[in-house]
Formats: C-alpha cells, sequence, structure tokens
C-alpha cells in the first residue's frame, strides 16, 4: 500500500454532450411535464436561460453506484443505507439507541459502521443534536451552455387496446408532452478524498488504512459510473445518448487544491493547467490530465483507482 501514491483530493471539469434526455425534471402542468431551467449570466453581462441538471441529481446518481458497489464488496452499511433510504443514519434505530454523549466519539462510531454514510455525508438529528458528516463529494449544476442546448416537447399517447366510451372509459387513451433535450453540458465536481473515514471533529481517523482503501477504491469508481451511466428521470424510454466526453480530471498529491474552471468558458482546460502551474510550479504534487472521449475519461480513472490511495491527513510526510 505504501508504494501507492496518495491522492488529497481529485476535481473533474468537463464538457458532456447528451442527446434526447430527460433526465431532470420540475413536474407537470396539466398534460405538460416541464424540464428543469436555470439563468446563467455571461462574461459580457447577457443573460440566458438554459437547461440544466441539477447537482443533486448527480451526487444522487454517484450515491447510489456507491450503495451497489458497497453492497457487492461487504462494505459497512447501516440498517438505513442497506435498502438506500434517503434518511441513512436515521433509518437504524438500533445505533441511534446507542449513541454516544460526545459528538466526536458519535461520528467515530458513525464512520465505523457505514461506509454510504462516510462518503456521501448525513445528518443525525436527535432531540436538541444535530450532528452533520459532510459529504466527500461536491457536485455543481451540470448546466447547458447557451445557444448550444434544445429542448422540444413531444407528443405522446397512452396505449390502450380498447378505445371508446364515455367518462372514464374515453380517458384510457389520454394525450401527454414529454420534453427531451439535446446539447452540449459544463460540469465541475471536486472530491476531497483525504477525508475518507477522518473525523472532522477529532481530527483523527476512525478506519483502518485496508478498509480505508476499500472505500477510496469503491467511490472512485461509483464517479466514473456516474458520467459512464448517469440515471436519472424517464430513463426507461428516454435513456440518454451519451454523444461525448473532454475535459481534464485535476489530481492533487499534496494539501493543495485540485482547480475546477467552469466548462462554460470556452478556455478552461488552459486555465486549470495554469492555475496547477501556479499552485505547484515543479509539477509534482499536482497534475492535470486532459481526456478528448469518454474511454480516455475512463481509462484515466481507471489508472488512478489502481495507482492511488487516499492521502493521509497529518501523517504524509510534508503533509
Amino acid at each position: 500500500m505504501s508504494q501507492l501514491k496518495p491522492v488529497y483530493s481529485l476535481s473533474i471539469s468537463g464538457r458532456l454532450t447528451l442527446e434526447m434526455h430527460s433526465l431532470n425534471n420540475e413536474g407537470s402542468e396539466g398534460n405538460q411535464t416541464m424540464t428543469r431551467t436555470v439563468t446563467l449570466v455571461d462574461t459580457d453581462g447577457s443573460i440566458h436561460k438554459v437547461n440544466a441538471i441539477s447537482g443533486d441529481m448527480f451526487k444522487h446518481i454517484q450515491a447510489e453506484h456507491f450503495y451497489l458497489l458497497a453492497r457487492e464488496r461487504g462494505l459497512p452499511l447501516c440498517a438505513g443505507c442497506q435498502t438506500f433510504r434517503s434518511d441513512r443514519i436515521l433509518g437504524d434505530s438500533q445505533f441511534l439507541s446507542t449513541l454516544p454523549s460526545r459528538d466526536e466519539e458519535t461520528i467515530n462510531a458513525l464512520l465505523r459502521h457505514c461506509a454510504l454514510d462516510d462518503a456521501e455525508g448525513t445528518l443525525i438529528a436527535r432531540g436538541a443534536r444535530s450532528i452533520p458528516r459532510k459529504s466527500v463529494a461536491e457536485f455543481g449544476w451540470v448546466v447547458g451552455l447557451p445557444e448550444k442546448v434544445r429542448t422540444e416537447s413531444y407528443f405522446h399517447v397512452r396505449y390502450a387496446q380498447e378505445r371508446g366510451g364515455e367518462g372514464e372509459e374515453a380517458q384510457a387513451q389520454p394525450i401527454f408532452h414529454r420534453p427531451a433535450s439535446s446539447g452540449i453540458y459544463a460540469a465541475v465536481a471536486t472530491f476531497e478524498l483525504a477525508r475518507i473515514g477522518f473525523n472532522d471533529i477529532s481530527q483523527t481517523y476512525a478506519i483502518e488504512e485496508k478498509e480505508r482503501l476499500r472505500r477510496y477504491r469503491t467511490f472512485l469508481e461509483s464517479v466514473l459510473y456516474t458520467f459512464v451511466e448517469p440515471n436519472g428521470a424517464m430513463r426507461g424510454t428516454q435513456n440518454p445518448h451519451i454523444v461525448a466526453f473532454d475535459g481534464v480530471i485535476t489530481v492533487s498529491h499534496a494539501v493543495l487544491p485540485a482547480p475546477t474552471i467552469s466548462p462554460l468558458s470556452d478556455n478552461y482546460k488552459e486555465q486549470v493547467q495554469q492555475v496547477a502551474r501556479a499552485l505547484d510550479p515543479e509539477g509534482t504534487r499536482l497534475l492535470v490530465y486532459p481526456f478528448g472521449n469518454m474511454a480516455e475519461f475512463a481509462a484515466t480513472m481507471r489508472q488512478i483507482i489502481e495507482g492511488t490511495r487516499s492521502y493521509r491527513l497529518f501523517g504524509e510526510s510534508g503533509g
């Protein structure tokens, strides 16, 4: 394990081309499904309304991939996370009934008890006590580039074997409209990998290095799967076509932030590389890996997964 290069943090900045998707909708008005839009202001001050997928959606996608991998590999999961409940540790009544009196001891117990709560974060709220566990993952909105995303509404009708009749029978084949969006989207995400198993209150690690490595590799694989298979709404009939994914992966091997620049900027790759050189002039502690397509992204992530480990705060030389 000592031969593996430690990673403090990792970030991804990229442009993802998705065709005919409906991953994030806001609800319905009558028979019309409404797609989510956000407002952007460009460097000239012009305002743009664009289609977007929330960071919450991508965080949920990543957490679900982590959950499935954790179950397959036998990582510890609390009773709530064993069934992927949204309240996580709050669904584990046995754990909650034996909470230590001190918050730092509670977090230690949580970190040992559940890998999903460790990586994805949670909030233990019991009576007057409110003890947070911050997530290792931080996803930004995945937003469409102005003038490079379009959303259209398409006519659908529910199939019925028999038609006709009156009243409710006449509604057996209702008409409805669904949106589908296509375009180029800007994605940014940062992962504080040194915090896996780390108690932010006591500033110590609650789990052994072997377990940290298992969680680290599982977590990074879940990040890879998030971009390979972005789950979301209406995938039964509108599974998105992933046409392209290009950008940069930035890896920090010391206590340095792995910088991100929004891909809304055309020269974001060059900016990331320039920031990395400014933070690490020697070019040994902050490495930038460009990728031009999904295959290169997957290959680079696999190389990182197999050749690195989670940085140990206050334990690495020079840390």
